[in-house]
């Protein structure tokens, strides 16, 4: 049997839980030991994962007793919610607060909760330059994971904010990257007006937080942005154009615009896009490059990121 501390990692075949768990699942020489929550143990995400390894479960963040089973004799930790699954900020906020009663109940040594800014902090309900959506939210997706910060905090839990930043990769999944137009040009398209965005490869989410987790105690109560790079969307299509070979255009649109787009959590993403450009500032400011450099060696640029994954990203 493994001496090893064990990190249980809920939703250990997605983006960011699956690349903590492969992190440490490919350091032979790490203190810690993977226990990889999952839905589905039979998919082939959670297959890949027993065959490197990890002891894979099956759990679900939605009944708190099968986190409680899923952190049995554990030492840490990673707590994610994916809101994209069903749009519903009090679920994920339900979700949160299982995950903060069930890690205080055993007695876990360190904690890395993936959270996001409470936008209502910086932009009231009552603010009418953003729209409120679902009647009491801002960026929903951000504002559910920051209000959530308090479950863990009320419970006593020794818990890591872990704050991420935009996922490269949403170039290649989510209809985000450059879209060729009737003039046969290709056009990246953001309502970011000149502002940098901070950006990060999703692969180095899961590594920073193994940064954490080696450092352990001293990140106990701390807030850490990780970020690869900050670029504003024209230096983002300069770096497209030379990893494509094809010259990208920025093409600016209003986060109203965006909003409208119609696509389901438009509203949602516009309203994000338009904090990271009007609040540049507060995301940009607690995204430190040199901090997740230190937590993680590896830490790609974007161009970097794009040398392994231009191909990927579709251009119709």
């Amino acid at each position: 049997m493994s001496q090893k501390k064990i990190i249980v990692i809920f939703g250990a075949t997605g983006a960011q839980g699956g690349s903590l768990a492969r992190a440490i699942l490919n350091d032979s020489n790490s203190e810690f030991a993977v226990r990889a929550v999952t839905r589905d143990t039979e998919s082939d995400k959670a297959k890949e994962l027993a065959k490197m390894g990890a002891e894979v479960v099956a759990g679900d963040i939605d009944n708190i007793q099968s986190i409680k089973r899923a952190l049995e004799n554990a030492y840490g930790a990673y707590f994610v919610t994916f809101f994209w699954a069903h749009f519903s900020p009090e679920k994920e906020m339900a979700e949160a607060k299982n995950m903060a009663t069930a890690a205080k109940e055993a007695g876990l040594k360190h904690v890395i909760w993936s959270t996001l800014e409470d936008v209502r902090k910086y932009v009231p309900l009552d603010d009418d330059s953003m729209p409120t959506l679902q009647e009491k939210y801002k960026v929903p997706h951000f504002d559910a994971k920051g209000e959530s910060d308090q479950y863990f905090i009320d419970a006593g839990v020794p818990v890591t904010f872990l704050l991420t930043s935009y996922y490269w990769d949403n170039l290649i999944y989510f209809g985000m990257g450059p879209k060729r137009a009737e003039d046969g040009k290709l056009y990246l398209t953001f309502p970011m007006g000149d502002k940098k965005m901070s950006g990060i490869a999703a692969s180095d989410i899961g590594k920073c937080a193994y940064g954490i987790f080696k450092k352990g105690q001293e990140m106990v109560g701390k807030r850490v942005g990780i970020v690869g790079e900050q670029l504003s969307c024209t230096e983002m299509a300069e770096v497209l154009s030379e990893s494509l070979g094809e010259k990208v255009s920025y093409n600016e649109v209003t986060p109203e615009q965006y909003r409208n787009f119609g696509f389901p959590g438009a509203d949602d993403l516009g309203n994000m896009f338009q904090f990271y450009r009007d609040f540049d500032g507060v995301f940009n400011g607690s995204r430190d490059v040199k901090f997740s450099r230190i937590l993680n060696p590896e830490l790609l640029s974007f161009e970097m990121w794009l040398a392994d994954n231009s191909k990927r990203i579709p251009l119709d």
